[in-house]
C-alpha cells in the first residue's frame, strides 16, 4: 500500500548527518530536530555506519536523501539499488525520502555528479515512469529537488517550473526546494529568483534545503556560482529563504553541509539562524 503523506517531517530545522557529529548530536544537539542521510551510505548490511543509524533514529526521525537513482537517466532504474533501498526505508521507516532531478548513468557507467536535464516533453514521460517506479517500489510518495544549474538547453520547451508542476501532477510526488539551487541556478542564467519561486508549485513542498555555494567567474568575467555545500549559507539565500516561508509557511528545513564538514558548532550556528528565522514568520 502507498503512503500518500510526502513528509513526517517536523516543521523545524534539521541537519545533514555526519559521523564525526555523532558525540555532538548524541549529548546535545540543541537546536537540530531531525536528521538527513544520504541512502547510499547505508545501503549495507551492517557495521558502525548502520549501528549509529539505528541509534539516532530512536531519537530523531530521519529522512533519507538519493543521489544514485538517476531519476532523468536515459536508460531504466538500477533494479538492484532500488531493492537495496526499499529494504533501507523498510527497516528504518524514514520520515522522508527523496531524490534529484538530474541524471548521472550513461550505459552502465556512472559518472560521479548530477546532470542537468532538457524540459521538454520526452523528458518528462521518461522522469514520471521512473518516479511512479520508486514511488511503487519504495511503497511511498517521494519527494523531488529542483537543481542547480549552468545552462539552460536549447532544446527546452517549458520553463523548470512548469516541468516541476507537471511532474507533481502526473505522478503525486511532493518536492524538495532547494533555495541554494535557485540562486546559483537564477545567477547562472541571469534570472530573477523572485520571479521563479512566483511560479513554483509551493504546495507540493515537503522539504527545504540550504547550503552554501563557492564563487568564479565565466569567460566573461560573469559570476558563475558552483553548488558545493562546502561553506555557509549566504545572506542572499538566508532572505530567499524567509520569503518562501512567508509565502508557504514554516516547512522542514535541512542544513546542508557535504564537503569541508566544519565542527558541529558551527554546523548548529546554522541550524540555529534558520530557526530564528522560521520562528520569525511563525509570529507574524
Amino acid at each position: 500500500m502507498l503512503d500518500h503523506r510526502i513528509s513526517t517531517l517536523p516543521a523545524d530545522v534539521g541537519v545533514g548527518y555526519k559521523p564525526q557529529h555523532f558525540p555532538d548530536i548524541m549529548r546535545d544537539a540543541a537546536p537540530v530536530k531531525w536528521l538527513e542521510v544520504h541512502a547510499e551510505n547505508y545501503v549495507g548490511d551492517g557495521g558502525r555506519p548502520l549501528a549509529q543509524l539505528r541509534h539516532l533514529a530512536e531519537r530523531f526521525p530521519i529522512s533519507v536523501h538519493g543521489v544514485g537513482l538517476s531519476i532523468g537517466g536515459e536508460g531504466p532504474l538500477d533494479a538492484e539499488h532500488l531493492g537495496r533501498l526499499r529494504h533501507l526505508v523498510d527497516w528504518l521507516k524514514p520520515a522522508s525520502f527523496s531524490e534529484h532531478l538530474a541524471w548521472s548513468t550513461h550505459d552502465t557507467h556512472f559518472l560521479n555528479d548530477l546532470l542537468p536535464l532538457p524540459y521538454d516533453e520526452p523528458t518528462l514521460a521518461r522522469v514520471c515512469d521512473h518516479i511512479d517506479q520508486v514511488q511503487t517500489a519504495l511503497g511511498r510518495r517521494m519527494l523531488l529537488e529542483n537543481p542547480s544549474t549552468y545552462l539552460a538547453f536549447a532544446d527546452s520547451t517549458m520553463s523548470e517550473t512548469d516541468f516541476l508542476r507537471e511532474i507533481v501532477a502526473r505522478t503525486d510526488c511532493g518536492l524538495l526546494l532547494d533555495v541554494n539551487n535557485v540562486y546559483v541556478s537564477c545567477t547562472n542564467q541571469q534570472t530573477d529568483p523572485v520571479a521563479y519561486l512566483a511560479g513554483f508549485p509551493l504546495q507540493a513542498v515537503g522539504e527545504i534545503h540550504l547550503g552554501g555555494h563557492d564563487t568564479d567567474h565565466d569567460e566573461y568575467g560573469a559570476p558563475l556560482l558552483i553548488d558545493s555545500h562546502a561553506a555557509e549559507v549566504v545572506d542572499p539565500v538566508w532572505r530567499l529563504y524567509e520569503h518562501v516561508l512567508e509565502l508557504a509557511g514554516p516547512k522542514p528545513t535541512l542544513i546542508e553541509w557535504d564537503t569541508d564538514v566544519p565542527a558541529w558548532n558551527v554546523l548548529a550556528s546554522e541550524a540555529r539562524r534558520a530557526t530564528y528565522i522560521m520562528n520569525g514568520v511563525r509570529a507574524a
